[in-house]
């Protein structure tokens, strides 16, 4: 059997800023293959975000470990993780977090700008990005010149451009219309298989949840349910 590309055990989380702490996360355990898509659902508050920020190394745990692509970026000192995290994860939150006086094609070749890699280098994979998620016509122009549904499109270019084992999505149509939120998921569905990346999707749409692999959902901290 193939390693999964993210494995996530025994995952707990609490914060501990108000006087009474609070236990987010529970013991989590959790794997997802090469080309697989999870959705992650829940109550608001039941802990789907701080979820996807553990699994990101954006969130410290206090117990567990999780490792994508056979590393563990939480054990990593800082340059370290952030290269990993470049390396490995590709990240897509509910608003698009798109620089405004930046095109398309300057955003979404952020991550590969942040490797050293040339530009000419970085331009074509944007490029290459922007066509397959339906936006080549659309290279030169800024977000405020992009509906709402090409922005989050261009977040998913940015996010797959560097060809991630991982991508780690917070509500990624959560700010959309139906109708457009159903396209743009086609979208990350159809990339996620044809590259074969392992992808996690918290969402608040059952109708969305219902088109992934398998659905896990959360209950205080804790898992309740799989499908």
């Amino acid at each position: 059997m193939n390693e999964p590309v993210l494995l996530a055990r025994g995952l707990v989380r609490t914060y501990r800023e108000t006087e009474a702490p609070v236990r987010v996360l529970r013991g989590i355990d959790l794997e997802v293959a090469r080309g697989e898509v999870l959705a992650v659902v829940g109550a608001s508050g039941s802990g789907k975000s701080t979820l996807l920020h553990c699994l990101g190394a954006l969130d410290e745990l206090d117990e567990g470990r999780v490792l994508v692509a056979g590393e563990d970026l939480a054990s990593l000192p800082e340059p370290a993780r952030s290269r990993a995290r470049n390396r490995h994860l590709g990240f897509i939150y509910q608003f698009h977090h798109l620089l405004p006086e930046f095109t398309a094609i300057e955003n979404v070749a952020l991550p590969l700008a942040i490797r050293r890699m040339p530009p000419a280098e970085r331009h074509e994979a944007a490029a290459r990005a922007l066509v397959s998620v339906g936006l080549g016509a659309r290279l030169d122009h800024t977000p405020g010149q992009l509906s709402g549904g090409e922005r989050q499109r261009t977040a998913i270019a940015r996010a797959i451009v560097s060809g991630p084992s991982c991508v780690l999505a917070d509500e990624p149509t959560g700010n959309l219309d139906r109708e457009t939120a159903g396209a743009v998921f086609d979208v990350l569905l159809a990339l996620a298989r044809q590259a074969g990346t392992a992808t996690v999707v918290v969402t608040h749409d059952p109708a969305l949840a219902d088109r992934c692999d398998r659905i896990l959902q959360i209950v205080d901290g804790r898992i309740g349910a799989r499908a």
